[in-house]
């Protein structure tokens, strides 16, 4: 269902991302539902949704990855 991509768009901020593909038989309320569940619990944002012509949703989502700096 999802693939999980990692492309750095700029120097010093790397982002995460997975593409996600809802049938036609999911209607529009309930994708919605889903996505925001993943944002809530995942830390996902919407990056990019294209509807094919044949009724699919490919959506993208992102996250940032926070490196973590030694300060020791």
């Amino acid at each position: 269902m999802s693939r999980i991509d990692r492309r750095p768009p700029r120097p010093g901020v790397v982002w995460e991302f997975d593409n996600v593909v809802f049938e036609r038989d999911f209607s529009r309320s309930v994708v919605t539902k889903l996505l925001v569940e993943r944002a809530e619990h995942g830390g996902w944002e919407l990056d990019r949704v294209r509807i094919g012509p044949d009724g699919r949703r490919r959506v993208v989502l992102r996250r940032k990855i926070i490196r973590a700096v030694r300060t020791a």
